[in-house]
């Protein structure tokens, strides 16, 4: 089978570049592994989704269509400092509609999928694996495990942080680990969270309480590893008063509506993310800290920048060239870069526990408050 572009993975950033194509003349395919399933109720994995790739959602056909009941908008966001220090963002304040959006995972996938089973010059091989990648001159061809092989014009890797992908295509990333695991869950709050998103930066870690519709919220708990097979060990009831605790008691009493879970959290970086015939995009590309909540933002963006320059291309240019692909590797490279040193460095001054190191972050914190010009700022560019 011949195709323009094939993208192994169908998570969100692939999907997102595969429906971003549906208005060109490119011949598309996805080999993915599974089928997303949809959970029983609420998803533990929740994603804050800035204003500009909400915006770039709608643009592709999605975001209209999700359905607005399982979407709260972040109108408001806390981050309180380990001694002290308080930064307060405001979309009110900043003259903006919302600082961000919180979707479930599985929300996003099941509609960017069902926009990609309508597209014309899609075909979605699911489900499939690659089990071999080799590089010619005038195409790539990769072998499923079925047997079946294809021929494209350009691979694109979307397949995660481990990417086969790019092992396969021998790239080699460089994985920092942060000795800590996320620990994620969904509660029902006795207070109502009135849109705001709260952080808090704590010996233990950083805990992010995320608005769901109605009384919910989803927590994001990045910690060491010990901590959180501490905390998944516990009942419903146990973790619901630590996470409560934990959260100055902002909303109530807490009720555990999903069980938790816990992932690894490191840095990865790839020396390139283009090559002959070869793009990377989204995880495949970048791990970051989650305590900015960017990671989808960066894949959505890429799969946005990826899908304008194959547009752009003139039609003697082949669509799997390397001085081409370079347009959307020079694009993408300093905002990841700012957002890989921002985090990381966030990261290694929480982590300091230090008493000189406390107070200069806990007072950068209460400056920024009392500085708008500087506060605003920050939000208009979290928002893209």
């Amino acid at each position: 089978m011949d195709f323009d572009v094939v993208i192994v993975g169908g998570g969100l950033a692939g999907l997102a570049l595969a429906v971003a194509l549906r208005a060109s003349h490119l011949n598309v395919a996805i080999v993915e592994g599974q089928a997303p399933v949809a959970p029983a109720g609420w998803d533990a994995r929740i994603y804050a989704v800035s204003p500009a790739n909400a915006r770039f959602l709608d643009s592709i056909g999605v975001w209209r269509h999700l359905d607005a009941g399982r979407i709260a908008p972040v109108h408001a966001m806390e981050i309180h400092g380990d001694g002290g220090g308080r930064l307060d963002f405001s979309a009110y304040d900043s003259g903006v509609g919302e600082l961000a959006w919180i979707a479930e995972a599985s929300l996003l996938q099941r509609e960017l999928l069902e926009s990609a089973k309508r597209q014309a010059n899609l075909t979605l091989l699911c489900p499939a694996r690659p089990s071999a990648l080799s590089f010619a001159p005038e195409c790539a061809t990769l072998r499923l495990a079925d047997g079946r092989t294809l021929a494209a014009k350009l691979v694109v890797a979307a397949d995660g942080a481990d990417s086969w992908t790019r092992h396969a295509a021998g790239i080699d990333a460089a994985f920092h680990p942060y000795d800590q695991h996320g620990v994620v869950a969904n509660f029902a709050c006795a207070q109502p969270h009135r849109d705001t998103a709260c952080q808090w930066f704590r010996a233990d870690g950083v805990l992010a309480y995320l608005p769901l519709p109605g009384q919910l919220i989803s927590i994001v708990w990045a910690t060491p590893p010990a901590h959180a097979a501490e905390l998944l060990a516990l009942d419903g009831a146990a973790l619901s008063a630590r996470v409560a605790e934990a959260g100055q008691h902002r909303l109530g009493a807490l009720e555990l509506v999903t069980a938790p879970a816990a992932f690894p959290l490191r840095l990865m970086r790839a020396p390139h993310v283009v090559a002959p015939r070869l793009a990377l995009i989204g995880d495949a590309a970048h791990a970051i800290h989650p305590l900015s909540g960017h990671g989808i933002n960066l894949g959505f963006q890429d799969a946005r920048v990826l899908a304008e320059v194959l547009a752009a291309r003139p039609d003697h240019v082949d669509c799997g060239d390397e001085r081409w692909l370079r347009r959307y590797e020079r694009s993408r490279k300093e905002e990841v870069v700012a957002l890989q040193l921002v985090t990381d460095g966030l990261h290694k001054l929480f982590a300091h526990r230090g008493l000189p190191l406390s107070v200069l972050r806990n007072f950068g914190l209460n400056l920024t408050n009392h500085l708008p010009v500087l506060r605003d700022a920050l939000v208009r560019y979290a928002m893209g």
